[in-house]
């Protein structure tokens, strides 16, 4: 399921939220999708779900538009909105059944009890919502945006105000229902974008300004800089690597250890391998060092 966006832009009153965004989203992909509050994150997730419509674009998905009355593209959708609205008063098997008659699904019950053994709340399913914990308040509002066996599901903030243990539960399933869907959420936490995401999109002020795979974004790739730590058995000069390695930084830790500094997006272990093999060095330690996200973002979106 292919999700293209194009030249989306949306404007309150004279601010414009989103700005000229060009995105495509492929099939299978877990996306985490990150930008400072105010950044158009949740204008552009209800765009995509046809919650809004665009002032200027349109966004395909496998080739059709969405809009409001394209309802057989939006039934492809399912969507977990920031605040979760639920009815509190009533429990969790008569709500996902309400959902389900609102998409005019057969076999309500069944439909209703797939999604529970789906998302765990087999134990809690005879409890009216409002008695419920976030974490499983959120296991219903997970469920209810699969219902429908959606093939593309967006979730806006699923994890804010968990703990702990809820985090890692929530994390897991999500990681689990990506397998068969794409799936686009936004969050703030990072880590749980690095422990499951296999590519990151940030925006900042409704435009573009990172779009890589996780391990791209944090090797500094996108800064055009690498940093290398080479260990050798033998003492080395850093003047004879420098020479070598001209015009990258290096910075000597021991005799025998540096850390490079590379400038331009290629990539320098293969010239440094090449350098202990002609100076007949034995390398203990080549290990291409990762920045963290977190501090990647800050540097994207910092004034």
């Amino acid at each position: 399921m292919t999700i293209q966006i194009e030249n989306i832009s949306k404007y309150y009153g004279k601010q414009k939220a989103v700005d000229s965004l060009h995105i495509e989203l492929n099939s299978g992909e877990l996306i985490g999708f990150l930008g400072p509050n105010g950044a158009g994150k949740s204008t552009l997730m209800k765009i995509i779900t046809g919650f809004l419509a665009p002032d200027e674009g349109r966004v395909l998905i496998n080739g059709q538009e969405v809009a409001p009355a394209n309802k057989h593209i939006r039934r492809q959708i399912g969507y977990l909105p920031e605040h979760n609205p639920l009815y509190t008063d009533l429990y969790i098997k008569e709500y996902l059944q309400l959902t389900a008659g609102m998409y005019g699904l057969p076999n309500k019950k069944q439909q209703a009890d797939r999604v529970i053994e789906m998302t765990g709340l087999g134990a809690e399913q005879h409890k009216k919502i409002g008695a419920l914990s976030k974490g499983y308040r959120q296991r219903v509002g997970l469920a209810q945006a699969l219902i429908h066996d959606p093939s593309v599901l967006i979730l806006d903030e699923p994890t804010t105000g968990l703990d702990p243990n809820q985090l890692d539960e929530i994390r897991s399933l999500i990681k689990t229902i990506s397998r068969e869907k794409t799936v686009l959420f936004s969050t703030h936490i990072m880590q749980e974008v690095e422990a499951i995401c296999n590519r990151v999109i940030i925006i900042n002020k409704g435009k573009l300004i990172a779009d890589k795979p996780v391990n791209d974004l944090k090797s500094g790739k996108l800064f055009s800089t690498q940093q290398v730590l080479i260990e050798f058995a033998e003492p080395v000069a850093v003047e004879k690597l420098s020479s070598t390695l001209a015009p990258n930084t290096i910075e000597q830790l021991a005799a025998n250890s540096f850390l490079i500094h590379a400038a331009g997006t290629g990539d320098v272990r293969p010239a440094l391998f090449r350098f202990a093999v002609e100076n007949n060095l034995t390398m203990l330690t080549m290990h291409e060092q990762q920045t963290s996200l977190e501090s990647i973002f800050r540097k994207l979106t910092g004034n």
